[in-house]
């Protein structure tokens, strides 16, 4: 069996399609993944010991492979474990794919993080490399600074030796990872109640020190480079960006799926005017972007990832700042219409008011009470917009039942 290298925090799908399935390269790394919430995944995987069937689903068939990098799996209420396999010398990395919430102050990274980092630090362990997995700009800081905030206010030494021996990994991810269905299970047959469904494409790109090591991830396809922001940017308005279009703008018309949205022409267009919008703020040459916007395309018309809108759509008052605004707010600098950033705000304000995919939004309230306006809706995201008369024009006139909506 691989020994445990990796300590690992949010078990679902994603990361047993991403970072376990880059590990399973290196024999020699195993991993100890933890659950963010429920104990039902960690028992089913330990009854499996470990090993799930990882489908990657092709436009016309699938390839099924076993993996076997997850080799001892807790249910995040399992303090004690978490703290002692953090603490553990052999532990070389930490890695998290949890959600952009878990990040706020005194947030479940924050708190994890500080409980296992304070536990190393006890027990003489040496450094570690934290590496976050999560769609973030700039997660690797993220990270950094709920750590140190909440580290310096509960122990100032243990701030000082987390500055002297814990680095902080900044990455881009990209693989898309629809929630495994009761169909999918019944498909894969046999004993494994836990397979993953994902698209051929992968993408993992990582910038930071491993000051104890690391698994060479390289075997996968990862790279490593300098300055990962351009890369996470690219990804971030492009795919995710485009992806919450489609979620709010295309469920509003009735679609389901991702590969349904982008088969509808409006919704291909109203793509297409984003992805004009948001390049002008990506960093990396056009023959790049081009290529990564027909890559998208073929991604999301794979009509056998039934990656559904509504997932996409939950927790949009926590996505939109990070998808969308930068856009935005770049455009409206420059003076140009922000037609496409426009077009994502409007769709959201009619998915608060009800339209399309359901609301699943943990911090959606104050949004949905402010829905009636878009002025009091920017007011609470983007303040510093909410005198742009042009703006909430334009926004106005994008939503539905608009005279000149589209």
């Amino acid at each position: 069996m691989r020994a445990v290298r990796i300590v690992h925090l949010g078990l679902g799908g994603f990361f047993r399609a991403h970072q376990a399935w880059y590990t399973g390269f290196d024999d020699e790394w195993g991993i100890a993944a933890f659950t963010g919430r429920s104990a039902g995944l960690a028992e089913t995987l330990t009854r499996q010991d470990g090993r799930y069937t990882l489908v990657v689903r092709g436009p016309d068939s699938d390839d099924l492979q076993v993996q076997t990098s997850v080799v001892a799996a807790y249910p995040g209420s399992d303090a004690a474990t978490w703290r002692s396999l953090v603490a553990d010398p052999a532990v070389a990395v930490v890695t998290i794919t949890m959600t952009e919430a878990a990040y706020a102050p005194d947030g479940v990274v924050a708190d994890r993080l500080v409980a296992g980092l304070s536990a190393r630090r006890l027990a003489g362990s040496g450094p570690i490399a934290v590496v976050s997995c999560d769609n973030l700009p700039g997660n690797g800081e993220v990270t950094a600074r709920v750590v140190h905030d909440l580290a310096a206010r509960l122990d100032p030494a243990l701030d000082e030796w987390i500055t002297g021996n814990v680095s902080f990994v900044a990455t881009m991810v990209d693989r898309i990872t629809p929630r495994t269905t009761p169909a999918d299970v019944r498909e894969v047959g046999g004993a494994d109640a836990v397979p993953v469904i994902t698209e051929p494409y992968t993408e993992w790109i990582l910038s930071g020190e491993f000051p104890a090591g690391r698994p060479a991830w390289e075997r996968g396809g990862a790279r490593f480079v300098d300055d990962v922001v351009p890369h996470e940017t690219r990804k971030l308005l492009l795919l995710n960006g485009g992806h919450s279009l489609l979620a709010y703008a295309g469920s509003a018309l009735g679609h389901e799926t991702v590969a349904a949205a982008v088969a509808d022409p409006q919704c291909r267009a109203w793509l297409d005017e984003w992805w004009d919008e948001a390049c002008r703020h990506v960093p990396l040459p056009a023959d790049e972007l081009t290529a990564y916007r027909a890559a998208l395309i073929e991604r999301f018309a794979n009509p056998r990832i039934r990656h559904t809108l509504a997932q996409i759509a939950a927790d949009g008052s926590q996505k939109i700042p990070i998808r969308v605004l930068p856009v935005l707010r770049a455009e409206r600098k420059a003076g140009r219409r922000a037609t496409g950033s426009a077009r994502i705000l409007a769709a959201w304000i009619d998915h608060l008011r009800g339209s399309g995919a359901p609301v699943a939004d943990a911090g959606a309230a104050p949004y949905v009470s402010s829905a009636g306006s878009v002025r009091d809706v920017l007011t609470l995201l983007a303040p510093e917009l909410d005198g742009d008369t042009e703006l909430i024009a334009g926004t106005e006139s994008l939503l539905r039942g608009s005279e000149v909506h589209g």
